[in-house]
Parts: structure tokens; C-alpha cells; sequence
């Protein structure tokens, strides 16, 4: 499923119009995104949690030209299923 097919979803199934399906879509992805951006861990229960893992810098192989490059430190989006989901997909 992806983005406008879940704001399809959501407009069919509560009769919203979509405009406004796609505005409730949008402000939920926002305010993850904000709250990661802000180094908070953001959890839906019975789903699962969104939080940031950050890596060290590490000498890396460009895969064309087996060239050594420095790779940076970043951060990177993790997302980790709630047991409820789990269960709820093996049924």
C-alpha cells in the first residue's frame, strides 16, 4: 500500500473528501517526521515505534572502483513492530 492508496483508504471508509483524507494522512506523517527530526522516539501502540539510530563514521568500498571512501555519521530511521502487529500479521 502506498501513500495515495492509503489516503483512498482513509477517505472511502470514514466519507471524508479526499482533500481532507489527504490532510490527516500528511499532518500524521509531519508530525512523526518533526518529532524524529527532534531525536524523540515516537510510539503507536498495537504498531510499532519510529526512532533514529546513528551510526559511526566508517571506511567504506565504492562498489564500481573498489576505491576506499570516508562515509560520514548519520542517522538513520528505524522502525520496530509493536507484539500486537506481529501476532496480528502470523494469524
Amino acid at each position: 500500500m502506498n501513500k495515495s492508496q492509503l489516503i483512498e483508504e482513509l477517505s472511502m471508509r470514514l466519507a471524508l473528501h479526499p482533500k481532507k483524507a489527504e490532510s490527516v494522512v500528511n499532518t500524521i506523517l509531519n508530525s512523526i517526521t518533526k518529532a524524529m527530526k527532534e531525536s524523540r522516539r515516537v510510539e503507536i501502540r498495537g504498531f510499532g515505534s519510529f526512532m533514529l539510530r546513528a551510526y559511526k563514521p566508517y571506511t567504506g568500498r565504492n562498489p564500481k572502483s573498489g576505491e576506499k571512501i570516508k562515509v560520514k555519521s548519520k542517522k538513520l530511521p528505524f522502525f520496530k513492530t509493536g507484539k500486537d502487529m506481529r501476532d496480528r500479521v502470523n494469524e
